[in-house]
């Protein structure tokens, strides 16, 4: 079981991406934040081992609720995930301490597959 969290304004894309996922990987269980007040206290309740996190979001942003999860969780995986495209977000993101920048134009289920499957080899064995 890979406890997982999407944190995503875009109820759309949202649910897709959790859609997808778990047509892959059954075994997860996900829980969805719509921002970063929601996030935190799902987190509170169900702390995650990977997390897909958007830039931008209501309230507090994607790269500003990174930098904190990773001050108190040093072990969960976070991949930015977003429309942005830009390399000054790439850098960003990755200081703030994401794993992965996954550009949402150019993110396929079999992208995000192989990224699971390489932070978390055997997810589903």
């Amino acid at each position: 079981m890979l406890r997982t969290l999407i944190i995503e304004d875009n109820d759309s894309f949202r649910h897709s991406l959790q859609e997808v996922l778990l047509g892959y990987f059954p075994c997860m269980v996900i829980e969805e934040a719509g921002d970063g007040i929601d996030a935190l206290d799902k987190m509170a309740r169900h702390v995650p081992q990977l997390i897909f996190m958007d830039i931008k979001l209501p309230g507090i942003s994607g790269l500003d609720l990174t930098r904190t999860i990773r001050s108190q969780h040093a072990d969960i995986v976070i991949a930015v995930i977003t429309a942005y495209d830009i390399p000054e977000y790439r850098q960003a993101a990755l200081e703030s301490g994401a794993n992965y920048f996954l550009p949402k134009s150019s993110t396929s289920g079999s992208n995000l597959f192989a990224m699971v499957d390489n932070a978390f080899p055997a997810v589903c064995d």
